[in-house]
């Protein structure tokens, strides 16, 4: 009981910069992990040839699919979770954290089943060349199947992260994304599995990470009760739950869709421009990923401000959120700029055209990411204020409004660069509908009395 009131202190009355220290940096300590283990699998793969490093880059979108199943589930009740506990209501919350947590193993081994029956013809569909299918199919047919571990994961992930636990969520991460990196050259090169072993390591790491959340449901750490019992599927709950996982979902399916969509348009540049999106997507979603992990530090402190009507609070947490979220794009996204050729030399065993097509792409990337945390931390607000119609605009625009037309209409008129500037432009309009958006709300928290002042 005591550990539970130490996180309603800190999600209540803590001062904002250290609230979102402790609840954002374990949780973006281990994003960053869990992105690091994204990379290794690319980076120990890219030394079998560039074919291999092909199948890497194709299974990726349909793995982002299933995540997004979890995070269907784990981020839609994780927004209604902290504003509950913000209302002190512990016996809706139990309901609504066993029902997420259900139903994404439920659904989540329906899409998996549904995805190993027609795994070549989704491979056609994420941008497999002919000379990568055969990897292709058997990173993919392992890496799938075992990704239900994954759903899980994601899911409590974000249930965990909505009480405040997240030491927790980090140290599930971790353990995951360590062993993870460990495995990878053995099941790769001296067991001499190839791809198969790249996805063996992450299969294992997987279930690693669900048995740390194992322990902490068993040995009653966490705030909620998860029993099938309390399972509830009234209209209230579903409906909560739903209307900031749906747009959550949506997200995730533009997040593997615009991958998807790099793939093919790379493609018909050949197999090295195919290859070079990998580790250029997975480069760019560790940048993400991180911003991701530290602003799931805010999303409960705003949730819960939002739910116990602490306006001030929640207009300080933004405030900082997007000051400190801006403070690392900027380095992150430098970074990238200005060493996109040594970036990319370390995914191949010396493939120039790979080289020279990733380092363009990652030099664009890199610029346009400077407005990443803006656009973030906006996103999530919507969200977790429970303003579902804002938050879906909002989270499909960089890469479903924004970025489909931009995949379509560039490559035509500039060829390959087309291809590689199409996210940076996409991230720029992105941003600027996120201003728009944020105005407006600022504007009407103002009017109505909520002393939030305008950003």
């Amino acid at each position: 009981m005591k550990e539970q009131n130490k996180k309603m202190e800190l999600l209540g009355n803590t001062p904002i910069p250290k609230a979102l220290l402790s609840l954002g940096l374990p949780t973006m300590v281990g994003m960053l992990i869990n992105a690091l283990y994204n990379l290794a699998d690319t980076y120990f793969v890219g030394g079998l040839g560039t074919d291999q490093m092909g199948a890497v880059t194709v299974a990726f979108p349909l793995g982002q699919i299933i995540v997004g199943l979890g995070l269907l589930f784990g981020n839609g009740a994780a927004a209604y979770l902290s504003r509950l506990l913000g209302r002190n209501d512990e016996d809706t919350a139990n309901k609504v954290a066993s029902t997420a947590l259900y139903s994404s193993i439920m659904i989540g081994t329906a899409i998996i089943i549904c995805s190993v029956i027609f795994l070549r013809p989704i491979l056609e569909q994420t941008g497999a060349l002919e000379s990568v299918m055969p990897y292709a199919m058997t990173y993919a047919r392992i890496y799938i199947t075992f990704s239900i571990f994954n759903v899980f994961n994601v899911t409590m992930n974000n249930i965990v992260s909505s009480e405040g636990g997240a030491k927790t969520a980090m140290c599930a991460l971790m353990a995951g994304a360590v062993l993870n990196v460990v495995l990878d050259p053995v099941f790769i090169y001296v067991l001499d599995l190839g791809v198969a072993g790249a996805a063996i390591a992450t299969a294992i790491s997987q279930i690693v990470s669900t048995l740390v959340y194992l322990c902490y449901i068993f040995r009653e750490k966490s705030v909620f009760k998860f029993h099938i019992r309390d399972c509830s599927f009234t209209k209230e709950i579903m409906s909560e739950i739903l209307k900031i996982g749906i747009p959550t979902l949506i997200f995730q399916l533009l997040t593997s869709m615009s991958i998807s969509m790099i793939n093919n348009a790379a493609k018909e540049y050949g197999r090295s421009a195919l290859a070079a999106m990998g580790p250029v997507t997975k480069i760019m979603s560790m940048g993400t990923l991180i911003v991701f992990g530290f602003l799931k530090g805010f999303q409960p402190i705003a949730g819960f401000s939002y739910g116990a009507k602490k306006f001030d609070r929640l207009h300080e947490a933004i405030k900082i959120s997007i000051l400190w979220s801006t403070i690392f794009c900027v380095i992150f996204g430098l970074v990238a700029a200005v060493f996109p050729t040594q970036i990319m030399s370390l995914f191949t065993k010396g493939d120039t055209e790979m080289i020279h097509v990733g380092a363009a792409a990652l030099r664009a990337n890199g610029l346009s990411f400077i407005l990443f945390g803006f656009y973030t931390v906006y996103s999530f607000l919507f969200l977790v204020m429970g303003k579902a119609k804002e938050g879906c605009i909002l989270g499909a625009c960089r890469q479903g409004i924004c970025f489909v037309p931009v995949i379509w209409l560039l490559p035509m008129v500039w060829g390959l660069n087309g291809v590689l500037y199409a996210q940076p432009a996409a991230d720029v309009l992105a941003a600027v509908v996120a201003l728009l958006m944020a105005l407006k709300l600022h504007r009407k928290m103002t009017a109505e009395g909520l002393h939030m002042g305008s950003h």
